[in-house]
């Protein structure tokens, strides 16, 4: 599941790109998830017959302020970066999260790697090292850089966070609920951040501009598939392992736009990609300590 969350989530940003040029940060992350709250929330009410699970009380918050920190914020903050820094200097950025990930889980979670899996880990990071730094990408500057830096940061800290406290509820509750309920939580804190007058003024975007049929497929696929996914990988495997996977969607992302945007691959990026799956199959080949 975490390598099909990587998937699904290459194919949502096929699918999303250039959809920043007509909407705001936030106003494309509250449409994706207002989108995919709607569709989801009927579909686990069909699969579980109704039937809501028994969640605790701190279950429920910790679940909801996941939404808002993982979702809410950080995606928005996530947006914000990748306006400001471009696609190469975000991946860099990006690949941040698995190493987070990874101290959050020893400390809290009380993971460990196996051997085979550290040289995975090694190898999935020079992998998405190599494809996600194309050379023409650093001959531009960013007229804030070091804005953009923080906010990215910022957005890879918050989502690593907002996992690692939601992990322990994924474990002993139905998947399709945790993730409508983590999805409430980041509508939620997207409305009451839109309400914001600064924010309101940010949020303005012509509806002609926008191609709404990719809008509604790139939620759908991009963020309603791999959130399940996602989150399923988290569900069924330990924190550090699953993180460790995901970085994975940065090559898929770069073998997809060679298949189906006929964009040139090249040597660097095919190593890359060599090296990441070699850095998979040695991650499922060892064994984690959860």
């Amino acid at each position: 599941m975490a390598l099909g969350s990587a998937a699904a989530w290459a194919v949502g940003v096929i699918l999303a790109r250039q959809l920043g040029a007509h909407l705001p940060p936030l106003t494309l992350n509250l449409l994706k998830n207002g989108l995919v709250l709607a569709v989801l929330a009927p579909v686990a009410w069909l699969v579980y017959a109704g039937e809501w699970p028994a969640l605790p009380a701190r279950d429920i918050a910790v679940v909801l302020a996941s939404g808002v920190i993982g979702i809410a914020l950080a995606d928005t903050l996530y947006f914000r970066a990748l306006n400001e820094l471009g696609a190469g200097r975000m991946g860099i950025i990006g690949n941040l999260y698995s190493p987070l990930v990874l101290l959050l889980g020893f400390v809290f979670l009380d993971e460990r790697l196996g051997g085979m899996q550290w040289l995975g880990f090694g190898l999935v990071a020079m992998g998405v090292l190599l494809v996600s730094r194309p050379p023409g990408e650093w001959r531009t500057h960013p007229e804030h850089t070091a804005r953009g830096v923080l906010l990215g940061l910022l957005a890879i800290a918050l989502m690593a966070v907002a996992i690692v406290m939601v992990k322990r509820t994924l474990e002993t509750q139905p998947l399709l609920w945790v993730t409508v309920l983590r999805l409430v939580g980041a509508v939620i804190g997207l409305l009451l951040v839109a309400t914001l007058p600064a924010m309101r003024r940010r949020m303005r975007f012509v509806a002609g501009n926008v191609p709404w049929h990719r809008l509604v497929l790139a939620a759908l696929i991009g963020q309603g598939l791999s959130m399940v996914m996602w989150l399923g990988g988290y569900k069924y495997t330990s924190a550090s392992v699953a993180a460790i996977l995901n970085e994975s969607a940065s090559v898929f992302l770069v073998v997809l736009a060679a298949l189906w945007l006929r964009e040139p691959l090249g040597r660097r990026a095919g190593v890359g990609v060599l090296l990441t799956f070699s850095g998979i199959a040695c991650m499922l080949l060892g064994r984690a300590t959860p």
